[in-house]
C-alpha cells in the first residue's frame, strides 16, 4: 500500500532542494575536475590515486564521494516529489515513469561516448527503473529493500577493502602509459572509451547497491520532512551524523592507502552527504531569501542535468588535446593550483550561463529537450510529467 504523504513543497522548501541540486552538481565536478587536468586522463588519476602531493590530496578528499553522495539522495528525493505529483494527479505510479528512466539512460550513454567515461546517468536510470514503484510501497518493504541493498554493498565493500590492504603498494604503475587524451582527437577518445566499455562501467554496476540505498533515504527523508518543519529533529540527528563522519572520512581517505581509499569513497563518504542535505535544509529552515550566493546555486539546480553535461564538455575543451590541451601543458608543479583555477572558471560559466537561460526559460535546454521526448514517446497517455516545477521540484536530476 502506498505510504507517501508528502504536501505540495512550498517556495522555501524549493529554494533549499535548487540550492542543494546545485550544491551537489558542483561538488561533483570537484570530484571530476582532477580526472580533466591529469594529462592522461582517467587513467593517470587512478594510477597516481594516494601518492600525489598533500595540497592535491585534501583538495580530493573534501570532494570525494560526499557530493556524488549528496547527488543521488537528490535523485530520491526527485523521485519521492514525482510520485507525490501522481498522486495529487490522480496518476498511476509509476506509470510510464521507466520511459522516463529509459530516456535518462540514453542521455548517458551518449555522453559517456561523447564526452566522459565516468558517467552517472546510466546508473541512475538503472536503478530508478528497479525503485521507483517501491518509494510508494509500505514502510516495511521499503526498510527491507534498503536494508537488504545496505549489506550487500558493505560486504562488497568490505571484501574490496581487505583485499587492498592486504595486497602490497605498487612501487610503480604495471599499465601501459597512455597520452591518448594529451594528443588523441575527439574521435580517438570516443574509440578509447568503446574499446573500454567494461572496464570504465564497472563502478556504475559496483555501486547499484548503494545507489538503491541512497535514493530510497532520499524519498523517505523527503516524505519525513527533512526540509520543513516537522524535520527540525530529524535535521539535527544527521548534521550530528555528518559531522562524526567527515573526520573520520578525511583522516582515513588521506591516511588509509587505497584501502582507505576506496572505503571513504563508498562507505563513510554516504553519511556525510546525509548530513550536507540536512545542514543545507537547516540553513534554509530559517531563513526567507536565498541570497547571493544560494541564487548561483539555485539557477544551476533547476538546470541540474544541462549543467552536469555543460561543465563536463567545457572541462574537455580546456583540458583535452582536442581542445585547448592545457591539462598537458601545465608544469606538473602547478597542477594543483591550474586545477583549482579550472574548476571555478567552469563554476563562473554555469553560473552564468543557467542565470541568463533562466531570464528566459523555465527550465534548461537538455531539460527541455528530453520533456519533448517523452511526450513525443507518450503522446495520447494520461501519464504525463509534472510540469510546474514549484509542485514537482524544478531542475531535479532525474528520470
Amino acid at each position: 500500500m502506498a505510504t507517501t504523504h508528502t504536501a505540495a513543497p512550498s517556495r522555501a522548501r524549493i529554494a533549499a532542494l535548487d540550492v542543494a541540486r546545485g550544491i551537489a552538481i558542483l561538488g561533483t565536478l570537484g570530484t571530476n575536475i582532477w580526472i580533466f587536468t591529469d594529462p592522461a586522463g582517467i587513467v593517470g588519476y587512478l594510477e597516481t590515486a594516494g601518492s600525489d602531493p598533500w595540497p592535491q590530496r585534501i583538495l580530493m578528499q573534501l570532494a570525494q564521494g560526499k557530493f556524488l553522495g549528496l547527488l543521488s539522495l537528490m535523485f530520491g528525493v526527485g523521485l519521492a516529489i514525482q510520485a507525490a505529483s501522481a498522486r495529487r494527479a490522480g496518476r498511476a505510479w509509476p506509470g510510464n515513469y521507466r520511459t522516463r528512466a529509459f530516456l535518462l539512460f540514453v542521455d548517458g550513454l551518449v555522453h559517456y561516448f561523447l564526452v566522459a567515461e565516468f558517467d552517472v546517468l546510466m546508473g541512475y536510470a538503472v536503478v530508478s527503473m528497479l525503485v521507483c514503484g517501491v518509494v510508494v510501497s509500505s514502510h516495511r518493504t521499503r526498510m527491507w529493500i534498503a536494508g537488504t541493498a545496505a549489506v550487500v554493498h558493505m560486504l562488497l565493500v568490505t571484501t574490496v577493502v581487505v583485499a587492498l590492504a592486504a595486497t602490497p603498494a605498487s612501487e610503480g604503475s604495471s599499465s601501459e602509459p597512455t597520452d591518448i587524451f594529451a594528443t588523441g582527437s575527439w574521435w580517438d577518445l570516443v574509440v578509447f572509451r568503446t574499446e573500454n566499455l567494461l572496464a570504465f562501467r564497472a563502478e556504475m554496476i559496483i555501486v547499484v547497491p548503494l545507489t538503491i540505498v541512497m535514493f530510497l533515504a532520499g524519498a523517505a527523508l523527503f516524505d519525513a520532512g527533512v526540509f520543513d518543519e516537522r524535520g527540525a529533529r530529524l535535521r539535527r540527528k544527521l548534521m550530528v551524523t555528518g559531522g562524526i563522519a567527515a573526520p573520520v572520512d578525511i583522516a582515513v581517505g588521506l591516511f588509509g592507502g587505497s584501502a582507505g581509499l576506496f572505503a571513504s569513497r563508498y562507505a563513510i563518504a554516504p553519511f556525510v552527504a546525509v548530513g550536507l542535505l540536512a545542514l543545507i535544509a537547516q540553513w534554509y529552515s530559517t531563513r526567507d531569501r536565498v541570497g547571493t550566493l544560494g541564487g548561483w546555486l539555485q539557477g544551476i539546480g533547476k538546470t541540474a542535468l544541462s549543467c552536469y553535461l555543460l561543465q563536463n564538455v567545457i572541462a574537455s575543451v580546456i583540458c583535452y588535446g582536442w581542445g585547448f590541451g592545457l591539462a598537458a601543458r601545465i608544469d606538473p608543479t602547478y597542477r594543483t593550483q591550474f586545477t583549482v583555477a579550472v574548476y571555478l572558471a567552469v563554476c563562473a560559466i554555469l553560473v552564468a550561463a543557467s542565470r541568463l537561460w533562466l531570464r528566459r526559460f523555465r527550465q534548461g535546454p537538455v531539460e527541455w529537450l528530453w520533456k519533448a521526448s517523452f511526450d513525443l514517446l507518450t503522446r495520447g497517455g494520461s501519464d504525463r510529467p509534472e510540469t510546474d516545477p514549484q509542485r514537482a521540484g524544478s531542475g531535479t536530476l532525474h528520470a
